[in-house]
């Protein structure tokens, strides 16, 4: 970490001497071996709407912390080691060819209590995998994950094709079988090296047919899991999830988990309100943590000294994730790759962190992926700052000192005054400066910028993608022609679509030898950035600030919350 982040440690650690809040326990408390407690309210605040909790149609970070306490997949990835672990599943092999994959099904996984089940012990079995997995497959509006199944699973395609509004097919997908109640088998259409950590992704959480069949249209707001927490409520303000008494893990000392008696998200009009929330302890996370507004939480010198500050300590990790500029490939503004180029040149991405980002974050000097374990990232040149050539490219493509080039609203998902909010500030201004281009900041939600995008209205939008798993296969699957469709916003929105690009990352996914399938998936990034298809800008440690009191937890690559483990003692005072 830089200097700033150091010095914030120092403050943390080294100065505030407050207590922490004394507000009444949702239930009583009960020590746990290993000196754990059990019971206590985590609260923590999101940006961003969440408006549906059905694992297959949500891909967004936001959603994915959230589903990823009420539904559970077939394998997880340790958020400390990177390690794929069993979950469902309690074990699985491969076939010596490397295209059958079978999983054995943990028993006495038991369902959250709910109105769809006969009764209020529906025990998870090899038939909802395979129902889950089917839903993933299935052509349906709402179905942001199909890109993750379709063209690797035996008889997917064929299934996608054939089905409308989330209707799985009788049968389901011919490669996804039962072969008992606790086994089920998956055959692929050809060797795939990263196959497990695509089964970790959270949107493929392990759902009931009983839940799909009568809520319908409305389950987003109806989540039955089997996931550590149940969901309690949810509103227009906030969702509240409780403990799942049911759930079947258990820590190293034996205890039965999870610990927390609720976990409530609640929703910050502006991180400013965040941050306050946090200092007068009304939360006890604050997610995303601009260093420069730590004042906000921190207060002044005196007012540590004297203890009215709430006790806390700050984690870091470097994240797993990419800010950047998307461009409509096929649209009249961005169809010729030179005005592309132009403004990807005309961007100094250094000085966006280092002057309006005060130093937090890492301009994206190589191609789309961040850094991932065992990838060449640095053998992929990215875009140096040179605005006379990305003037020179804009007269080239019929747009001399930008002139006849059209005013673009550019969608930005951010809060006012926040750190994207500011870097998109510099970046348009920066587009004026070097191209002579008016862009039309409009700050929006999610869904906002989505209906944008399946309009056509937005030709040029702030996006970011931080990995479902650690591969940088997650990343590159955004630019595969094949993956275009055209009301998608999650996979290929650019809609890029190179032959050069195609082959290779096709050849990626049958290669078996991890060192050669990392180089072609560089070569990938690479086309990526040779032929413009987006604006890579930076990426940034994902910097958390927790109150003192919340035990056992860490910030990780991939920016989720691992609340399994998680329990709240409140410290000496």
């Amino acid at each position: 970490m830089r200097l700033k982040l150091l010095s914030l440690l120092f403050l943390s650690f080294g100065i505030l001497l407050g207590s922490c809040s004394s507000e009444e326990e949702t239930t009583e408390e009960l020590v746990a071996k290993g000196n754990k407690m059990y019971g206590g309210e985590l609260k923590f605040m999101s940006t961003e709407k969440i408006d549906n909790l059905y694992p297959a149609f949500v891909a967004d970070v936001y959603s994915s912390r959230i589903i990823s306490q009420i539904y559970e997949p077939l394998l997880v990835i340790d958020p400390i080691s990177g390690k794929v672990n069993e979950a469902v599943a309690k074990s699985w092999s491969v076939s010596d060819d490397a295209r059958i994959y079978t999983f054995k099904i943990r028993k006495g996984i038991k369902f959250h209590k709910d109105a769809c089940f006969s009764d209020d012990d529906r025990e998870l079995t090899a038939k909802d995998v395979k129902f889950t997995l089917d839903m993933a497959c299935t052509n349906h509006k709402n179905n942001e994950i199909y890109y993750l199944l379709v063209d690797r699973v035996k008889g997917a395609k064929k299934h996608f094709q054939s089905t409308s509004n989330g209707k799985i097919k009788k049968g389901g997908v011919s490669g996804i079988k039962v072969i008992d109640d606790y086994t089920i088998q998956v055959t692929l259409n050809e060797p795939f090296v990263g196959f497990e950590k695509v089964l970790t992704h959270a949107s493929l959480g392990i759902t009931a047919p009983e839940a799909f069949k009568k809520y319908g249209s409305k389950i987003g707001k109806h989540a039955v899991g089997t996931g550590p927490f149940a969901l309690e409520s949810y509103s227009d303000s906030k969702i509240v999830l409780k403990r799942n008494a049911n759930y079947w893990r258990k820590d190293k000392f034996g205890n039965k988990l999870p610990f927390l008696s609720k976990v409530t998200m609640t929703y910050a009009k502006t991180k400013k309100s965040e941050l306050m929330a946090f200092r007068n302890s009304k939360i006890d996370l604050v997610l995303e943590l601009p260093v420069e507004e730590t004042e906000h939480v921190l207060g002044t010198l005196i007012e540590a000294q004297e203890g009215k500050n709430v006790k806390h300590k700050v984690d870091a990790e470097k994240s797993m994730g990419m800010m950047y500029i998307a461009l409509a490939n096929n649209s009249q503004e961005f169809s010729d790759e030179r005005v592309r180029m132009a403004f990807n040149m005309a961007i100094d991405r250094t000085k966006i962190v280092d002057q309006f980002l005060e130093g937090e974050g890492w301009p994206a000097k190589n191609g789309f992926v961040p850094e991932i374990k065992n990838y060449p990232m640095e053998s992929v040149k990215g875009f140096d700052y040179n605005p006379a050539k990305a003037k020179s490219l804009l007269g080239q493509a019929g747009y001399a000192n930008g002139n006849g080039f059209p005013v673009l609203d550019f969608y930005v998902n951010a809060i006012e005054g926040s750190a994207v909010d500011r870097a998109c500030i510099a970046i348009v201004a920066q587009i004026k400066e070097n191209l002579n281009i008016t862009l039309n900041i409009k700050l929006c939600t999610l869904e906002e910028r989505r209906n944008a995008i399946e309009s056509g209205n937005a030709k040029i939008w702030r996006g970011g993608w931080i990995a479902d798993y650690p591969d940088p296969e997650n990343f590159l699957a955004m630019f595969y022609g094949k993956n275009i469709q055209s009301k998608s916003t999650m996979v290929n929105a650019f809609q890029f679509n190179n032959e050069e690009f195609n082959r290779l990352y096709e050849k990626a996914q049958v290669e078996t030898d991890p060192e050669k399938r990392m180089k072609l998936l560089a070569e990938c990034d690479q086309l990526v950035v040779d032929h413009a298809a987006v604006m890579p800008i930076m990426t940034d440690d994902h910097i958390v600030m927790i109150n003192a009191r919340v035990r056992d937890f860490n910030a990780t690559p991939m920016e989720n919350l691992y609340l399994t483990n998680v329990y709240i003692k409140e410290p000496r005072k």
